[in-house]
């Protein structure tokens, strides 16, 4: 047996890879691009730091003024709770897109990520952001653009994969212990979900990478009590039903892995008491997050649509 300190003894892909000396690689998203002014549509954006100590920091989108207030969009970047950053060049792409073409203000949330900061510090992260936002509300914050630009009637979550998650939960923080009720929650965006469960669903049983994403899962939370813990699986969550707002939006992939998990979602609201609107969207013959690589095609297209129709309100 290899008892070197290069012996592999975890890998989950694409991941990250631990050695038997402790060392970890991260497989993928570790490249990072600098704000600025995206060319192409005149979105500009900056990176704010939100808490020093944490550290905890934001990247800001705002499009070209209009002279009134704008929709707010909190954005959860994916990642398996691994991998990437707000200043990730896919998420830095996708959501200049997004704040371009639905005319709304997105902050980015750089939460931590596990192995050095393993669940609930993305949670606790995400949650000390949206504070951050509400300390805004009356117009006198420490970041200029949200006071300047923020319609605080109109906010909404948003993220993928485990963004996704996060998404969801901080919704259902928002349901319980807004603080001092000063952020309206309109509705929350779920791209591609990262739910899971300990009894398959769907076409999950017979799903190659079911063992994986059931790994993941004790790997970002050690402590966890396995894949029907509430923070991953939404059906033995007995707060579900505080999700604090009226609407949600949830996109699946018909060849993603977790595209059942998306579609149970529903069921799981309604079931629970949840009385606001829900929509499931289904990419047939597309894989998880997609849109994040192509965004040029025609489904990632007409998903930003969607989104933009979503944030403003539109039928």
């Amino acid at each position: 047996m290899d008892s070197s300190p290069d012996q592999i003894i975890k890998e989950i892909p694409p991941f990250i890879r631990v050695y038997k000396d402790g060392r970890y690689e991260k497989l993928s998203g570790t490249d990072t691009v600098p704000a600025g002014v995206d060319p192409s549509s005149g979105v500009q954006s900056k990176d704010v730091v939100i808490s020093p100590e944490i550290p905890l920091s934001a990247r800001l989108y705002i499009p070209k003024p209009t002279g009134k207030k704008l929709p707010l969009l909190i954005y959860f970047h994916g990642g398996g709770f691994v991998v990437e950053t707000a200043a990730s060049p896919v998420y830095h792409n996708f959501l200049n897109l997004i704040a371009s073409e639905s005319n709304a203000v997105v902050v980015s949330v750089d939460y931590r990520t596990a192995p050095d900061y393993p669940i609930p510090a993305c949670f606790h992260d995400s949650w000390e952001a949206i504070k951050w936002v509400g300390q805004h509300v009356a117009g006198n914050g420490p970041e200029s653009w949200i006071n300047d630009y923020v319609d605080f009637g109109h906010v909404y979550f948003a993220g993928d994969s485990a963004g996704a998650n996060i998404a969801h939960r901080m919704a259902i923080r928002i349901g319980s212990e807004n603080p001092g009720g000063n952020l309206n929650l309109q509705g929350i965006i779920l791209l591609h979900p990262y739910f899971w469960g300990e009894d398959s669903i769907g076409s999950e049983s017979d799903h190659p990478w079911r063992a994986l994403v059931g790994d993941l899962w004790k790997f970002v939370c050690p402590g966890t009590s396995g894949s029907d813990d509430p923070l991953i699986n939404p059906d033995k969550d007995p707060k579900v039903s505080d999700l604090g707002c009226s609407k949600v939006l949830v996109f699946v992939a018909g060849k993603d892995i977790l595209k059942d998990r998306g579609w149970s979602y529903k069921g799981i609201l309604g079931k629970n008491g949840w009385k606001g609107d829900i929509e499931v969207i289904e990419d047939e013959g597309k894989e998880h997050v997609y849109f994040l690589h192509i965004p040029s095609a025609d489904s990632a297209c007409t998903m930003r649509t969607r989104i933009c129709n979503f944030i403003n309100n539109k039928a």
